[in-house]
């Protein structure tokens, strides 16, 4: 008996060992199965990646040759557009330069002579400086009698300022505004004064007019040159005129109502008093303008 399970330990120690030797053999050939695997997958793709990358130099080959050609047939073309237009250009300016010569040749010979035209432009030049010349004279004679119708309408108007003040003429008794005893040499205007008369009045209301006042004296008309300004002439000095004979003794101007300027001097006071003035007022505005003379 003691043998029998000396034989069934040693059996059953058989059996585990080839278990594990067994199990040991599966792993070891596992582990070689999945080596041999990565070593084929390894293999296999490089042999892929080395014929793509194969096929990529190939493609890249084919496209930088196929490129090549494509851009030196586009440039020849370029080249040559380049060519017919520089060459078109130049006949093209060529031509002009024929067509010019040709019709400045036809024109100078057949339609404008260069020697008349030139002397058509000389004719034109001493024409326009003759025109020139006589609108400059032409100018300056308009100015120059600019200037004298100035001088003679400054001498009128004073003449016709003088024809209104010959209230202030100076007298033996009174002298005058411009007749200043501390000048030494009497003023223009006092002169003129002198030489200016007063003229009546000519003009005569009708009877059949509205207005009930007489009409103002029209100022003579004074022949004054340019030379003379101060010149007496007989315009100056014109005769009376002959009044027509008073036929009618119908009152011609209205004479008004005490009552009524009475009113007006109550409802326009200041109208008075502008005409009231003082009994030296002439000797008041006499010793004014000497001292304002010698203040100048």
């Amino acid at each position: 008996m003691a043998e029998l399970l000396k034989i069934k330990c040693k059996i059953e120690e058989f059996r585990k060992q080839q278990f594990y030797k067994a199990r040991l053999v599966e792993t070891h050939k596992r582990a070689k199965f999945r080596a041999a695997i990565r070593i084929q997958s390894w293999f296999r793709g490089h042999r892929v990646r080395f014929y793509i990358r194969h096929l990529h130099e190939k493609a890249v080959i084919i496209q930088k040759t196929w490129r090549g050609f494509i851009a030196r047939a586009h440039f020849r073309q370029m080249v040559m557009a380049a060519y017919f237009i520089m060459k078109m250009n130049f006949y093209n300016e060529m031509a002009v330069r024929i067509q010019r010569r040709w019709r400045g040749f036809y024109v100078r010979k057949y339609i404008h002579s260069f020697y008349s035209r030139k002397r058509y432009l000389e004719r034109i030049s001493s024409t326009n400086e003759v025109v020139r010349r006589e609108m400059d004279e032409l100018e300056e004679l308009q100015k120059r009698e600019r200037i004298c119708l100035k001088k003679v309408n400054e001498q009128k108007a004073k003449a016709y300022q003088a024809y209104r003040w010959h209230h202030l003429l100076s007298t033996k008794q009174c002298p005058g505004v411009f007749n200043s005893p501390f000048r030494i040499v009497p003023h223009e205007m006092e002169l003129l004064l002198r030489q200016v008369k007063y003229q009546a009045p000519t003009r005569i209301v009708s009877r059949d007019s509205t207005h009930l006042t007489p009409a103002a004296p029209t100022p003579p008309t004074f022949a004054v040159t340019p030379g003379s300004p101060r010149r007496k002439s007989r315009a100056f000095c014109s005769p009376r005129p002959i009044l027509p004979p008073i036929t009618s003794t119908k009152q011609q101007v209205r004479i008004r109502d005490p009552g009524e300027m009475w009113e007006q001097g109550v409802r326009f006071p200041e109208l008075a008093l502008d005409l009231q003035t003082s009994y030296g007022h002439l000797e008041e505005a006499q010793n004014e303008l000497r001292l304002y003379s010698r203040t100048l």
